[in-house]
């Protein structure tokens, strides 16, 4: 059993999607296991009028749906869900934080999670704030996106700043709790035979790859007014990019991993609008087929005609000694033709064959770290093929293939949020910082792209198949996704 820290989890947002499908089935996991104290509550506040049983009942039916069969436990369930209290709470209205009060002690421990729009984010801490429930024994949490743009951004973090300090201020990107992520680090610096190749003298480019094959959902609203640019490039990429870039921290803890993947956003080169035509593709998804099975354009979905973005790509550049000239490409979309998470890394070829003379070729190594729908780890190398040579020498690309749910069969793979409400509970909270701690960037910093790509000024960009998709056929035509569904600007 963890640490008796906090007695209890203050849930805000609790009948959205994100609380059924990963918040609640995190904590029923933590609960099955052992690992939430026997008196930990949770409340449980959202605009709809429900009562306890009535949320409790739900929220019993979210666990059937979205925890996996053979974990699933009808009398745990029962017994997680008589931890939960419901509070019917409207953010905008400050007598509804007067009521909340009343049922929490902020004293004996509390922990704060917004699972909120953001555009809701100042207007809770306020109320809370105002409801004195922001003491030296409250601790928060903020899910991304934490605002729409450097502005907006800054303008939650200093409302945060006044009602809580660093050290309580826990932003959470859920991307950075899933096991294969958090194995990045360890694959990097617990192994020596990487670093010393883990630069621009060996690598030729790097791919990070987000594709979905589902489209909006229920997340029509949302998704409209953010676009894939800011719902998965500005957090979970990026966050990505940086540990894939990012120099061996002094230690592992929140401060020296926060430190160094700052310096890599740092060193992003700026894209001007005399770039955008050259490095930066967007694109909506039309209607079609996937699997056999027809889909609907994003304008149906919506049900009104949009300029969002649903695709984008990005040939990015680190300009430092590390990694200079190599490029980073980052690609995400929605209805691609297949769900596929992965950080794709080509080293350079040999300088020179010996194999040539006798017919062979070679082909640069590879490292594919599959992130979903399976988590793998996968080292593509040169061998020779079998046989006595009388015809020349044969070399073939073979794989070295980790699968981590066989590797460690032992245990349940958990939901990455179980990750981060765990330590989110606990006495200090290292591990949540160091996923979820990075702050934002100032404006001297490299990474500034959003005037470019959405709204009235943005300028118009070449297909897919004549920058990205060009580039890449020279460096690894293998790793080339479909986008039979795009249409692009």
């Amino acid at each position: 059993m963890i640490r008796d820290k906090v007695s209890t989890l203050l849930l805000f947002g609790a009948t959205g999607d994100l609380a059924h499908r990963m918040l609640l089935p995190s904590l029923y996991g933590l609960h099955a296991d052992g690992l939430l104290p026997d008196d930990f509550q949770i409340i449980c506040t959202a605009r709809s009028e429900l009562d306890d049983e009535q949320y409790r009942a739900s929220a019993v039916e979210a666990l059937k749906e979205h925890v996996p069969a053979n974990f699933y436990d009808p009398k745990s369930a029962l017994v997680f869900s008589r931890r939960l209290t419901y509070v019917v709470l409207d953010a905008t209205k400050p007598e509804g934080f007067k009521r909340l009060a009343k049922t929490v002690d902020p004293d004996a421990g509390l922990a704060i999670f917004l699972s909120t729009a953001p555009t809701l984010f100042k207007a809770v801490i306020d109320g809370l704030e105002a409801a004195s429930l922001t003491g030296p024994r409250v601790r928060l949490a903020l899910e991304k996106p934490l605002g729409t743009d450097l502005a907006s951004s800054c303008e939650i973090n200093d409302a945060v700043a006044i009602a809580f300090p660093e050290s309580r201020t826990f932003r959470i990107d859920h991307y950075l709790g899933k096991e294969t992520v958090q194995n990045l680090l360890a694959l990097r610096f617990a192994n020596s035979m990487f670093e010393p190749l883990w630069n621009s003298a060996h690598i030729d480019h790097v791919q990070i790859t987000v594709a979905e094959s589902i489209g909006l959902e229920d997340r029509g609203a949302y998704y409209d007014g953010a676009g894939a640019l800011r719902d998965m490039v500005q957090n979970h990429m990026l966050q990505l990019l940086a540990l894939v870039a990012m120099e061996p921290p002094g230690d592992f803890n929140a401060t020296a991993v926060r430190d160094e993947k700052v310096k890599v956003l740092r060193a992003l080169r700026p894209i001007t609008p005399a770039d955008v035509e050259a490095t930066t593709v967007t694109g909506q998804y039309v209607k079609g087929a996937i699997e056999g099975q027809p889909v609907p354009a994003y304008a149906d979905e919506l049900g009104k005609e949009s300029g969002t973005e649903t695709f984008v790509a990005i040939k990015a550049f680190i300009d430092n000694w590390r990694w200079k000239g190599v490029p980073f490409y980052l690609r995400t979309g929605k209805r691609m033709p297949q769900r596929d998470t992965e950080i794709f890394i080509q080293f350079k070829d040999v300088p020179f064959s010996i194999f040539a003379s006798r017919g062979a070729t070679t082909r640069p190594n590879k490292l594919l770290i599959s992130l979903q729908p399976s988590e793998t780890i996968e080292l593509r190398l040169m061998s020779k093929t079998p046989g006595l040579d009388r015809d020349g020498v044969r070399l073939r690309e073979v794989s070295l293939d980790l699968g981590l749910a066989n590797a460690f069969s032992e245990g349940r793979r958990r939901i990455a949020y179980e990750r981060l409400l765990l330590p989110f509970s606990d006495r200090d909270g290292a591990v949540t910082h160091v996923i979820g701690s990075l702050k934002t960037i100032s404006e001297d910093g490299g990474f500034e792209i959003k005037n470019l790509m959405r709204g009235s000024d943005t300028l118009p960009v070449p297909k897919l198949r004549t920058i990205i998709d060009r580039d890449l056929f020279h460096r690894a035509p293998d790793r080339i996704p479909s986008g039979d569904l795009i249409e692009f600007s």
